[in-house]
């Protein structure tokens, strides 16, 4: 018996889960997949937003302001890299440049710092790729960047350690309730919980009506991507935005955290919730976009095309309420951008509903805020040393483009919850992530994987079950 149930581990319910976790409750996240960060989380931008382009007086505006403020102290607590690089909205003509000024006015309204407008001299001097038909941009120097994989992940696994389960391929099938308490049940088991939370992402809408008359519809939107190669990292420092339109925040260019640049994503509504193909179509438009703001820049140099799906919902705001009818079943639905960057917000605010609904919440003396993970590579010289004499593993180097060693793979699949597929491990320690995709390092990994696991090599698959890498002996 549980007092919460999370429905979804991606950034949303991991966020909720860690926050829980404070507290002497007992906590269980429910996961369709057979890892964490395997939804939205996985595919996004990875930008954590200043908070001056969403609508006024929304819980997108207030959390997004919010949540922008706690990164530096969770990444730190979390050893999640994060890097407040600044933002730049482009201008290209008049009506924009009005239009920047209003989002200026609105950030400083909402007393967001370090927003100011650039002239098209200040603009080259700070970020000299930007296209010389640009005449302003808007400033942001609160906007970031993150490994949303690695803070999802990291979330989760400091749940658990301070008491939390995490439940994997828990698909929810059906949801009753029955004398004050909720049985959530999937195709091999079930759990009793007496407050569910639905951050099910692009299915919450299903999740919803299991308990609930149906009243909001999510529509999945998918983005398309390209990443480029680390020989292009030096091109921008900033993530550099084109002005927004009524879809969306545009097609960006974006520096990751780990030296990378990424461009997209487009903007295309679907209705299969599981289609995360990309098209020719879309990711040319991809490539057009960004041309106008970097003209430089080119998806030549791309070493991975991929696209996420975005919960979109039909009320233009975050849905975070508990549902008609269905007292304690808490619904965090529609979270789209900021999605990510009002993650921890979300979670302070949907712990004040459940406390405002009659959770008794008790703060645990011995709760450790600390996720303490250092790749090799990250250490200094005189520690990588010690570490290797110590352990042999790590002076192995099975990732050659990203410089990850055996013992860095040994350790992602031995964390709680820790990697049993090869992107599980990409996603930890980032094997595979380099030029080259898995191509070189793929099968020694899958062998680590084989070895740690005690699973015969065929069994290891790439992400989702029956995703398998091999079928058997050729000889």
């Amino acid at each position: 018996m549980y007092d919460v149930a999370i429905i979804g581990a991606g950034v949303i319910g991991a966020s909720i889960a860690r926050e829980l976790s404070r507290y002497d409750l007992k906590t269980v996240i429910l996961e369709r997949e057979n890892d964490v960060s395997a939804g939205t989380s996985k595919a996004n931008s990875g930008i954590v937003h200043a908070g001056h382009s969403n609508k006024e007086n929304t819980l997108m505006e207030k959390l997004n302001i919010e949540g922008n403020k706690m990164f530096d102290t969770i990444c730190e607590e979390l050893s999640v890299p994060f890097k407040r690089n600044g933002s730049l909205v482009v201008a290209f003509d008049e009506e924009q440049l009005s239009h920047i000024e209003k989002l200026k006015e609105q950030g400083i309204k909402n007393n967001i710092p370090g927003l100011s407008i650039l002239s098209k001299d200040e603009i080259h001097a700070k970020e000299p790729a930007i296209s010389k038909d640009a005449k302003a941009a808007l400033y942001a120097e609160t906007s970031g960047i993150i490994d949303p994989m690695l803070l999802t992940i990291s979330l989760v696994e400091n749940a658990v350690m301070n008491g939390a389960d995490c439940f994997l391929n828990f698909e929810v099938e059906s949801i009753k309730k029955e004398e004050g308490v909720y049985t959530v049940a999937s195709k091999n088991r079930s759990v009793r919980a007496t407050y569910v939370i639905n951050a099910a992402g692009v299915y919450a809408d299903k999740i919803h009506d299991m308990v609930a008359p149906p009243a909001f519809k999510i529509t999945p939107v998918r983005g398309q991507y390209f990443m480029l190669d680390k020989k292009d990292g030096e091109i921008i420092k900033s993530t550099i935005f084109p002005c927004p339109t009524k879809i969306g925040k545009g097609i960006l260019v974006v520096p990751t955290v780990h030296g990378n640049v990424m461009l997209g994503p487009t903007h295309e509504n679907i209705s299969d919730k599981e289609d995360v193909g990309t098209t020719e179509e879309m990711l040319n438009r991809a490539s057009e976009g960004v041309r106008r703001l970097v003209p430089g820049i080119s998806a030549r140099n791309s070493i991975r095309t991929f696209s996420g799906l975005r919960a979109s919902a039909d009320k233009g705001d975050f849905i975070i309420k508990e549902a008609d009818g269905a007292p304690g079943f808490i619904d965090v639905a529609g979270i789209e951008s900021p999605g990510l960057t009002a993650a921890p917000a979300i979670a302070l605010y949907v712990i004040s509903i459940l406390s405002e609904k009659g959770l008794t919440l008790n703060h645990k003396k011995d709760f450790n805020p600390i996720v303490d993970r250092k790749l090799l590579i990250e250490l200094p010289e005189e520690e990588q040393a010690t570490l290797i004499k110590e352990n042999p593993l790590y002076g192995k180097v099975v990732c050659r483009c990203e410089n990850i060693t055996e013992g860095d793979i040994v350790d992602a699949i031995k964390r709680k919850p820790g990697a049993t597929t090869m992107d599980g491990v990409k996603r930890r320690c980032r094997a595979g992530m380099g030029r080259c995709q898995s191509g070189f390092c793929g099968p020694k990994v899958q062998q680590i994987l084989a070895r740690e696991l005690q699973r015969p090599l065929e069994e290891i698959v790439l992400e989702k079950n029956l995703s398998y890498v091999l079928t058997g002996k050729t000889k």
